[in-house]
C-alpha cells in the first residue's frame, strides 16, 4: 500500500522530468565549486545534498500545485483525465498538503545553505508557483515555464558562492530559451483543447506551424547561450563535444515533430531533451573535473 501511495506521488509530479534541470545544477554547483571561493564553513558534500533537496522540493511542490491548480481542465482533457487528482488516486486536499510541505522543506534547506538563499526562496517558489496561472491569460506561459528550471544553475552557484556572476546566468538563460522551447513542441498535443477550454498557449495562438517556428527560434538562442557561456568561461574541447552533442539533440527533436505528425511527440520530448541534459552536463563536469582545480575534500 506505501509503495503504490509514493508510486502515485511520484507519479503525479513527473519524477522523471527532474532530468531536465537537474544536470544543469550539478553545472551550476561544480562551476562554483571549481572556479571561486567557498562561502561557507560547511564540507562541500553537505552542501551539495542540500542543493539536491532544494531541486526536489521545489520541483515537487510546482508540479503538485500545477496538477491541483488545472484538476478541473485536466478531467476535460482525454489526454489527462487519467491523472492522479481528476481520476481520484490522490485526493485534492493531500495533493495540496503535499504542496505545502514540499514549500516548508524547501526553506528550511535554503535556509541552511545561505542567507542569500534564504531571503531569495519566496521569491523562487512564488515563480514557480506562478506559472500554473499564466496558461489562463497569456501564451508566453511557457517562457514562464523556462524561467522557473532556470533558476537551477544560479540558484547551485549561489549556494556555493553567494553572489552572483555572468557564467552561470548564461546557463539560466539557456535553459530558459530550452525549456520553453520543448514546452511548445509538448503544448501542440493540446492546441484544440485549448481553443475550446479558452486557455493560452502559443500552439493555440498561432497554429502548429508557426508555433514549430517560434520553438527553433527559442532553440537557436538557447544553442547561443551555451556557446556564449563556453566562450566567456574559457572551456576546452570537452565542453564542445558537449555543445556538439546539446545541439545535435535539438535538431533531433525538430525533425521528429511535423505539424501534420505529432506521433513522435513522447520521444522528442523526454527522450531527446533528456539526452541533451545529461550529456551535456556530463562533458562539462568531465571539462571542470579534468582541467580545474581537484574537487576540496570531503571534510572542507
Amino acid at each position: 500500500m506505501a509503495n503504490t501511495k509514493i508510486r502515485s506521488y511520484l507519479s503525479l509530479i513527473k519524477f522523471s522530468h527532474t532530468i531536465f534541470a537537474m544536470p544543469f545544477a550539478l553545472i551550476g554547483f561544480f562551476l562554483a565549486l571549481k572556479t571561486t571561493s567557498f562561502a561557507t564553513t560547511k564540507p562541500w558534500w553537505q552542501l551539495f545534498l542540500l542543493v539536491i533537496g532544494c531541486m526536489v522540493f521545489a520541483r515537487s511542490a510546482a508540479m503538485a500545485f500545477n496538477r491541483w491548480l488545472d484538476k478541473n481542465f485536466d478531467a476535460l482533457n482525454p489526454r489527462t483525465a487519467i491523472r492522479e487528482i481528476p481520476s481520484g488516486i490522490i485526493s485534492e486536499k493531500n495533493a495540496m498538503i503535499f504542496v505545502i510541505l514540499n514549500c516548508l522543506a524547501f526553506i528550511t534547506c535554503t535556509y541552511f545553505i545561505n542567507s542569500i538563499c534564504f531571503y531569495l526562496s519566496p521569491v523562487a517558489l512564488l515563480v514557480i508557483l506562478f506559472y500554473s496561472y499564466t496558461k489562463r491569460f497569456t501564451p508566453l506561459c511557457h517562457l514562464v515555464l523556462g524561467l522557473g528550471l532556470s533558476l537551477a544553475p544560479i540558484g547551485a552557484y549561489l549556494a556555493v558562492t553567494g553572489k552572483f556572476d555572468l557564467l552561470p546566468v548564461l546557463f539560466s538563460f539557456a535553459v530558459l530559451f530550452w525549456v520553453s522551447g520543448f514546452d511548445i513542441i509538448y503544448a501542440l498535443q493540446d492546441e484544440e483543447f485549448d481553443k475550446e477550454n479558452k486557455l493560452y498557449s502559443i500552439p493555440a495562438a498561432l497554429g502548429k506551424r508557426k508555433a514549430l517556428k517560434v520553438s527553433e527560434t527559442l532553440h537557436i538562442l538557447s544553442l547561443v547561450c551555451v556557446i556564449t557561456a563556453g566562450i566567456y568561461g574559457h572551456f576546452s574541447w570537452l565542453y564542445l563535444m558537449g555543445v556538439v552533442v546539446f545541439g545535435g539533440m535539438l535538431i533531433y527533436q525538430h525533425s521528429l515533430v511535423k505539424p501534420n505528425d505529432l506521433s513522435r511527440i513522447n520521444v522528442a520530448f523526454m527522450t531527446s531533451n533528456g539526452i541533451a541534459s545529461v550529456i551535456f552536463a556530463i562533458f562539462v563536469l568531465l571539462d571542470l573535473f579534468i582541467l580545474k582545480n581537484k574537487i576540496p575534500p570531503l571534510g572542507g
